[in-house]
């Protein structure tokens, strides 16, 4: 009798724990869509870190989950965040007025000799001169096929469910930090 209720009560802390993790700290997502490739594609599975923005703010080109609306949360790239000036020109991003490396969409780069990313300012698909107070302005890695800021604007930090942290199905992409 003893020998179950030791195992009742591990059992019982075990399920305590992962609903802890799981509802403060960590939740899985599905990525849904093509908008984020080559980094993530339709049908990941992913990790996502609730905690991380408690302790430190969120930086440009971490990628993040956020609620978009009721039922549907997105996840994209963080360009920029408040204050920052943002433009795009000949498929080459700066900001603050400083050229950005963004290594990581090299793998989709087509070779068709049409910009990857159109040009713009941030004025001209916001309105605003630089990112407000309390807001980020994000992209799909897939410049070309991504609703992202550049259509619906800026993404309340407020929103942002968390940082994705690890890739884990399928397997053979298994990955972290992105």
């Amino acid at each position: 009798m003893k020998k179950y209720k030791r195992a009742i009560r591990t059992v019982l802390f075990a399920l305590l724990l992962a609903f802890v993790f799981r509802s403060y700290l960590f939740a899985s997502y599905i990525v849904d869509g093509e908008s984020m490739e080559p980094t993530l594609y339709d049908g990941n599975l992913l990790m996502v870190n609730k905690a991380v923005y408690d302790w430190q703010d969120i930086g440009r080109q971490q990628v993040i989950v956020f609620h978009a609306n009721e039922e549907e949360d997105y996840v994209k790239r963080v360009i920029g965040v408040s204050g920052d000036e943002i433009a795009v020109r000949d498929d080459q991003l700066y900001i603050n007025g400083k050229r950005v490396d963004e290594s990581y969409l090299d793998p989709l780069r087509p070779n068709d000799g049409l910009p990857f990313t159109e040009d713009f300012t941030l004025e001209e698909v916001t309105g605003h001169q630089k990112v407000p107070e309390g807001h980020l302005f994000v992209m799909g890695d897939n410049r070309r096929d991504s609703l992202d800021s550049r259509y619906f604007g800026f993404v309340p930090a407020d929103t942002v469910v968390g940082k994705v942290d690890v890739r884990y199905w399928p397997m053979n992409q298994l990955g972290v930090q992105f």
